[in-house]
């Protein structure tokens, strides 16, 4: 983080005496530690994911629904320590995994985290759920420490990438990303129904951007095949200043979302994760408290 290269827009700032551009400093900050059961199937076990929420984001979406903690930075500063100590807690509480929410930017203390709490007796798999846009030798610090890549590709189109989320040329840098992240762990591996390895890529399906959808869902297929997950995703909720851009100012329609799951059925897709009912609500936005963060949760 002197200079801090670690995610695509290498933004050189040193972070020990400056913040970089996704907001965050050289101390860990996370805003929530819970047991999440809206996760995919295959990533919530009995109690749910073991997930920890971290402050900042090195995009800038205007509809984020966790803006209180990616755009505002909420949270507390903890050391890595705690944060190996807070793993430990996930696997006391029954939790499948330890997922890492929005992670990338503290990579070099997450894999330090990672390697005291195994050394400890931590033995869950680890989650990295990522936006994708991440460079590939910062992922390969996480060889050997992240069994499962849990990314999110927002997008193909590039203007809407820019206009949206403030990123350039981010498709092609998610494509490297998730192919980097597919040669580390290799193909899905489900045991007792949950994964242990593998690659689950997210696409949250945007209102206008159904095309945009496809070809997502449409590369996807054509690289990994059925070694990869593909979760499709309708809970797109215009939050935050989603309401500002008139394309995303309004929830997803049945057949926008229908068309791209449609797509996947026709290419032959197997494993594909889609969504059922109302699940474009405010209320399915964590509660960012600090829970977990500083004292053990029960």
């Amino acid at each position: 983080m002197q200079p801090c290269e670690m995610c695509p827009r290498r933004c050189r700032v040193d972070r020990v005496n400056r913040l970089g551009f996704c907001g965050a400093g050289e101390k860990l900050r996370v805003a929530l530690v819970s047991l999440h059961e809206w996760e995919e199937p295959c990533l919530v076990g009995s109690r749910g994911a073991g997930t920890i929420f971290f402050a900042h984001c090195n995009l800038k979406c205007v509809y984020c629904q966790n803006y209180s903690i990616s755009h505002e930075g909420f949270g507390a500063d903890i050391s890595i320590e705690r944060l190996a100590e807070i793993f430990i807690e996930q696997q006391r509480r029954g939790a499948a995994n330890v997922e890492l929410v929005t992670p990338t930017h503290y990579t070099e203390q997450i894999c330090a985290a990672i390697d005291i709490a195994k050394a400890r007796g931590l033995m869950l798999p680890i989650v990295w759920n990522s936006n994708a846009y991440e460079n590939p030798e910062t992922l390969e610090l996480l060889r050997g420490r992240v069994d499962i890549f849990l990314p999110d590709v927002k997008y193909c189109d590039d203007t809407a990438a820019r206009t949206f989320s403030a990123v350039p040329n981010y498709f092609n840098v998610a494509c490297a990303a998730v192919k980097k992240m597919f040669a580390l762990v290799g193909a899905a591996q489900i045991q007792g129904g949950q994964m242990t390895r593998g690659v689950i890529v997210r696409h949250l399906v945007l209102p206008n951007f159904r095309h945009d959808a496809i070809k997502i869902v449409d590369w996807l297929y054509a690289t990994f095949g059925d070694e990869i997950f593909i979760s499709l995703m309708n809970q797109y909720t215009p939050l935050y200043r989603a309401a500002d851009f008139k394309k995303i100012s309004r929830k997803l329609t049945t057949f926008e979302y229908q068309s791209v799951v449609d797509r996947a059925i026709e290419l032959g897709v197997k494993n594909c994760f889609v969504q059922t009912g109302k699940t474009a609500d405010a209320k399915f936005v964590p509660n960012f408290n600090l829970d977990g963060v500083n004292q053990p949760r029960p």
